[in-house]
């Protein structure tokens, strides 16, 4: 059994209202950036999980992303893999 750390990146769907990303946005004139745009706030989890490999840690991963910490309805996730630290 090994551990392995995973960071689950939440956002929402292109094409879904992002009321926070917007704030960020209009904002961003008042700092003098006018450079960057199509501002999207999301969520990060990390979590580690114990397994026998890596491919059954990221198919728990992947359970709890589309049963737990996403709305697949509204939101979409990304799945990273963490280097451990030295």
């Amino acid at each position: 059994m090994s551990d392995f750390r995973y960071a689950v990146n939440v956002l929402p769907k292109p094409g879904i209202l992002d009321p926070q990303g917007r704030a960020v946005e209009l904002s961003l004139p008042h700092l003098h950036v006018t450079n960057v745009s199509k501002v999207r706030i999301g969520r990060r989890a990390e979590l580690t999980v114990t397994a026998e490999s890596e491919a059954q840690a990221r198919a728990v991963v992947e359970g709890l992303a589309k049963e737990l910490l996403s709305n697949p309805l509204i939101e979409v996730y990304a799945l990273e893999l963490l280097v451990p630290q030295p």
